[in-house]
Parts: C-alpha cells; sequence; structure tokens
C-alpha cells in the first residue's frame, strides 16, 4: 500500500485511561471534593492530539465494557480519531487515574490499573493489515513494562519494519507503572533501574524516533548525565532523538551526539505562566508528529511542539487543553505578540469554539421553556401549578414523536426550564438533542438571574445543556440600565466559558419603548460583540432579508465560528412565522428556529382545562411542530 493510498497517517499504541483531575487548585489530593473528567493516559492524550493538529490517527488499546470505555472511545470519535481496533474488553475495566494540582511543582497522582483494560493488550490484537494501513506507529514507555503488552508492541513494530511505516517512541517514564514505587506514588519521574533501562534499550532498534524528557533519556540510556545517555542510545539506534529541555525548548540529534550542549541546536520554548505540566509532554509529541509526518522540517515540528506544550502547561486537563489545528496556528503566527499565549483571549477564544463536541448545521427547535405563561394559564384554568412539570413531560412526547416523523435525526432541539421542565430536561438529556435552559427570571427588566449567580448554577448542569439568556435591551435605555444589564450579560458570558457550556443570547426590544425600529437589534449586536461577548448562538425575531445581511455581516467580522442564529416566535401566528421564516431563507448564518407557544399555546391551554386528553395534547403538539418544521424547509428549499 502506498504512501498515497495510506487511510492513517498514525496508530497510537499504549496507555488510554480516564483522568479525573481535581478543581480545587492549591489543594491537596486529600482534600479536593470535586473532580473533571477527561480522557487520558499518554498515548491517548497523542491519539487524540494529533487528530485535532489535522492528522489521521488511531487508537490501538482496550478499554473496559463499561461507561468510562464507551467515553473514551466517543471522546476519540468525536475529534475523528479512528477507533476501529480501540478493543472492548469484557472482563477488565477502564484504566483511571486521580491527580491535583497543588503548585506549579506538587502534581499528586494515583494510577488505578490493577489488571486495567490497555494493559491486557496482547500480540492477537495486533492485525497485520490494519498497522499497514497507516504511514506510523507511535507507542509508549509504559507498555514495554508487561510481558504481553511488550509483546504486543514489539509485533506491530516489527509489521511496521516490514512495510516501511515510520516508528516513534515517547519514552514516557513512570516509575510506578515499572513498580519501582509504592502504588500510592504516581508523581515521582524517575527512579534508576538498570532493568527498565535494559528493557528499553532492546527495543531502541526499532525506532525512527526517539522522545523524552532529560531524565527519560537516563533511563533509557543508563546514566543520569544526559549526553551520556544520548551516546548510549545512539549505539543501537540510529533514530532521530529528541530531548525535551523544559521551558528552553528542545534539542533534536540526527548524528553522533557531541561532547557539550553548546555544540547543540536548542528550539527555543515559549514562556509562559505554569499552571499544569501533565499532559504537556503529550501536547509536544502530538505537534512534533504533525511536523514530522508532513515532513515539514525539524525547525517547524519543533515550533509546533514546544507552542502545543506551553500551551497546555497553563491550562486544566491534558487532552481538553491540547490546541487544535486552527488555535496552533493562529498562535504561531503571530507568537511574537502575544507574550503571555494563556492570557490571549482570541486564542482563549479560538481554543473553546474550535473544540466543541458537536456540529450543529440546521436546527428546529421547540421551546416550551416558559414559566410565567404557563403559571397564568393553569390559574386561568383553576388548576394547580404542579400540573404544569406533567403537561411539559407530553409536551417532550410530542415533540420526539415529530421529529422522529419528520426525520429531524440531529437537528432536534428543546428548550426547557428547570422550575417546571426538570422532568422533561432529565428524560432527553444523552439522546442527542440540542438543549437549552433558561437562567433569566421571566420577563425581569433589568436582567435578573431566576435561581442565583451563574457560576452556582452551571456547577450542577450537563455539560450538553446550552445557556439561554433573554435579555430586553434597547439603545435608548437610560445609561445605568444598560450597564446594569451589560455587567451581568458579561458575568454570564464569563461563567459559560469557564464552566464549558455554550451560550445562546436571545435579545428582544422591550415592549415599553415605541421604537421598535428592527435596525436596533443591529446597533445591539455591535454593542455586546464590542464588549466582548461572543455568544455561541444568538436568538432573534423575524427580520428583513436586507437586516439579516446586516446582521451576517457583524457576525463573519466579529466571530466567525458563532454556531448562527435561530428565529424566535413570540407567540406569532402560523403564517407571519412563515413569512418570517421566507425572509430568513437567504442568511446563511441563521441555522432555524426555536418557537414556543405557536406550537403549545393553544393545546395546552385546553389540556389544563380538561378540554383535551394526554393523546390529543400530543397529536395536536406533534401537528403544529410538523407545520414548522414543514414551513422551515419550504423556505430552505429542503422540502
Amino acid at each position: 500500500m502506498s504512501t498515497q493510498q495510506k487511510r492513517l497517517d498514525v496508530i497510537c499504541i499504549g496507555r488510554i485511561a480516564v483522568d479525573l483531575y481535581g478543581q480545587q487548585i492549591g489543594a491537596r489530593l486529600e482534600d479536593m471534593s470535586t473532580f473533571a473528567k477527561y480522557l487520558g493516559g499518554s498515548s491517548g492524550n497523542v491519539a487524540y492530539g494529533t487528530a485535532i493538529q489535522g492528522l489521521k490517527s488511531a487508537m490501538l488499546a482496550r478499554v473496559g465494557d463499561e461507561h468510562n470505555g464507551r467515553f473514551l472511545r466517543e471522546s476519540l470519535q468525536r475529534v475523528g480519531c479512528d477507533t476501529e481496533y480501540l478493543i472492548t474488553d469484557p472482563a477488565r475495566l477502564t484504566g483511571l487515574v486521580m491527580l491535583g494540582i497543588k503548585d506549579e511543582e506538587t502534581f499528586p497522582l494515583i494510577f488505578y490499573r490493577d489488571n486495567c483494560a490497555d494493559m491486557a493488550l496482547k500480540p492477537d490484537d495486533i492485525d497485520e493489515e490494519y498497522i499497514r494501513s497507516a504511514r506510523a506507529v507511535a507507542v509508549t514507555g509504559t507498555h514495554l513494562s508487561h510481558p504481553d503488552t511488550r509483546a504486543a508492541v514489539v509485533k506491530a513494530l516489527d509489521i511496521a519494519r516490514r512495510h516501511g511505516l515510520r516508528t516513534a517512541l515517547d519514552i514516557d517514564y513512570r516509575p510506578v507503572l515499572w513498580g519501582l514505587t509504592s502504588l500510592g506514588d504516581g508523581e515521582t519521574r524517575f527512579i534508576e533501574s538498570q532493568q527498565v533501562t535494559q528493557q528499553l534499550q532492546e527495543v531502541m532498534h526499532y525506532f525512527d524516533l526517539i522522545v523524552g524528557t532529560e531524565e527519560e533519556f537516563h533511563i533509557a540510556g543508563g546514566s543520569t548525565d544526559t549526553l551520556t545517555a544520548l551516546k548510549n542510545i545512539r549505539q543501537s539506534s540510529n533514530a532521530t532523538l529528541v530531548c525535551k529541555r523544559g521551558p528552553l525548548g528542545c534539542v533534536v540529534f540526527e548524528a553522533a551526539i557531541p561532547d557539550s550542549w553548546e555544540a547543540t541546536t536548542l528550539h527555543s520554548g515559549v514562556r509562559v505562566e505554569v499552571l499544569n505540566v501533565l499532559g504537556a509532554g503529550d501536547a509536544f509529541m502530538s505537534g512534533l508528529l504533525r511536523g514530522w509526518l508532513n515532513d515539514e522540517g525539524w525547525t517547524q515540528a519543533c515550533r509546533y511542539a514546544n507552542a502545543c506544550g506551553a500551551l497546555v502547561v497553563s491550562r486544566h486537563g491534558c487532552a481538553p487543553a491540547m490546541p487544535t489545528k486552527e488555535e496552533l496556528d493562529d498562535y504561531l503566527s503571530r507568537d511574537r505578540d502575544v507574550p503571555r499565549p494563556d492570557r490571549d483571549a482570541r486564542l482563549n477564544h479560538l481554543h473553546r469554539v474550535t473544540t466543541r463536541q458537536r456540529q450543529w448545521p440546521e436546527l428546529c427547535v421547540f421551546a416550551f421553556d416558559h414559566r410565567k405563561q404557563l403559571a397564568d394559564m393553569a390559574r386561568e384554568a383553576g388548576v394547580d401549578e404542579t400540573r404544569i412539570p406533567q403537561l411539559k413531560l407530553l409536551l417532550l412526547k410530542g415533540a420526539e414523536a415529530a421529529a422522529s416523523e419528520a426525520g429531524l435525526g440531529d437537528r432536534s432541539g428543546i428548550l426547557a426550564d428547570t422550575t417546571y421542565g426538570q422532568p422533561a430536561l432529565n428524560a432527553i438529556t444523552g439522546k442527542g438533542w440540542w438543549i437549552g435552559r433558561p437562567i433569566e427570571l421571566p420577563s425581569s427588566r433589568p436582567l435578573r438571574l431566576e435561581h442565583g449567580n451563574i457560576g452556582s448554577q452551571l456547577i450542577d448542569w450537563p455539560q450538553e445543556h446550552v445557556v439561554k439568556c433573554l435579555v430586553f435591551y434597547h439603545p435608548q435605555d437610560a445609561a445605568a440600565m444598560r450597564q446594569e444589564q451589560d455587567d451581568l450579560v458579561l458575568d454570564v458570558w464569563r461563567g459559560c466559558n469557564k464552566s464549558g457550556h455554550e451560550l445562546l443570547l436571545e435579545v428582544i426590544l422591550p415592549e415599553d419603548n415605541a421604537d421598535r425600529d428592527e435596525a436596533h437589534y443591529v446597533e445591539i449586536i455591535r454593542h455586546f460583540y464590542q464588549l466582548g461577548v461572543q455568544p455561541d448562538w444568538w436568538k432573534l425575531p423575524p427580520m428583513s432579508a436586507p437586516r439579516w445581511q446586516q446582521i451576517s455581516q457583524l457576525i463573519e467580522q466579529n466571530d466567525p465560528h458563532c454556531r448562527g442564529i435561530l428565529l424566535l416566535g413570540l407567540d406569532a401566528p402560523e403564517a407571519q412565522l412563515k413569512a418570517g421564516f421566507a425572509a430568513a431563507a437567504q442568511a446563511p448564518w441563521v441555522k432555524g428556529f426555536a418557537v414556543g407557544r405557536t406550537i403549545f399555546g393553544q393545546p395546552s391551554r385546553q389540556w389544563l382545562q380538561g378540554e383535551l386528553s394526554d393523546e390529543a395534547l400530543i397529536q395536536q403538539v406533534k401537528e403544529n411542530y410538523l407545520t414548522l418544521i414543514g414551513y422551515w424547509r419550504e423556505a430552505r428549499g429542503t422540502v
């Protein structure tokens, strides 16, 4: 199979596990109370990191037949990493790591890897045709520590050698994983061991590229003098040796090892404030592999590698902290103007928007996050508000029935609230729908949040839920009113950035101002962008085609990664909504609609008054939703 025909760039073989990262920075691991769950394990990180750097990567390993194994598989698949040979092990659990950040030099870490799935890799798991389908194999040192995994790795390397694949080793030395420390000491990075040195040196001849820190080359070369260790490795391997020297950068050795560092060329690194060194080496390897496999030369490969590592040490987590290709290229295009990349707003925004987990090219959202309106309906019907949660579950059933009949698939969505809609939210979460939740106190002006501080709310939210914030705003509002609303919207935006939740900002001109010219929406959107707010979504009322063109230009200028615009309904008649859909049909930033009362208003009132059965309500809601889906498709020409 020629290089041009290879379907994969690199197959990663080695550790893959779940990282549980303590969120209380500065605390002892004993005192940490909450943890963030990330994909982890050195090879898993590299598979992920190379995928988001644009390589066609694959992960060859084992995971458990349980929730954590599925989490790892789905995390890799979302970034385009091939998982055909990420084998599900029916008898073992996925490996686990608990770790924390105490200070710049202290990172308590515990590996839970007793008989874990990835250490059950065996030679029978290595398929020759699959190995041949790649241009390179990249392995990590941990899998050389056990007879079965070592045999599997050697088999893969033998196949790679026979078929002309490139081969790379990240030494990735963890003494605890070689049985050299107590089980609870995952933090120690170096212990001398002649046995480990021998086992590493026995396989050095297989590799074209060997990467490690100075300490890792000490164990591989059997000397605590780095240059001596490198010379020892050179005796058994012609590989290019890339030695990482921390914040200084790295050195590439392609031929004989010199007698002094002065005779080497240092590829300097990027200086950032260190938050977390864990995962930096895997990010370095990901960037290096990008340059190496694309034949961009060692200078450029090291630029990628050093920058990837620097960005990760300034962030929380390993895999999710790694930069995407677009993010890294943006940084390297202006690195001299960005002395602190960890504080660069553009870079941080790029990281946020280019690591999104789902794509939503179009959405037909049924919005039943209404609280005040339904409470009023219940009062008019003379029934208790406790009936509203049951009503919302029935509305959800109508939504699901319509989405199924219309074949919406990944274009399905709902807006539902916590006050009355929590059962509905629980029922739909995890099913692949777009889900939005309101945070505003209904009808509040100036804006108020219904359940308190944004940070205290989002800590309990599923990550897939989108924050919907409705603000009644007018450019002619009093300065104090505008300032108050601006401050709260900014706080919400920052909270979403911290938590990782997406933000849908809904803007409606207030009814108490007679000047409701749609041109004001252009002013308001421009104003929020100038404030530094870059919502993932906008929710706006229907407007004229020329106005949509103006708004589209604003979005393109300020945030080309914006998800888009959803049209709101405001209880408009179907005919009016149909006209609004038509006016927006040629605006590519309008991705669909989020409409509520037009769909549920009348049937909900009748149900609360006892005039409709559950089944009749579901049927009527389904038909109304289907009608709007049809109008949208007709407007877009996708019927």
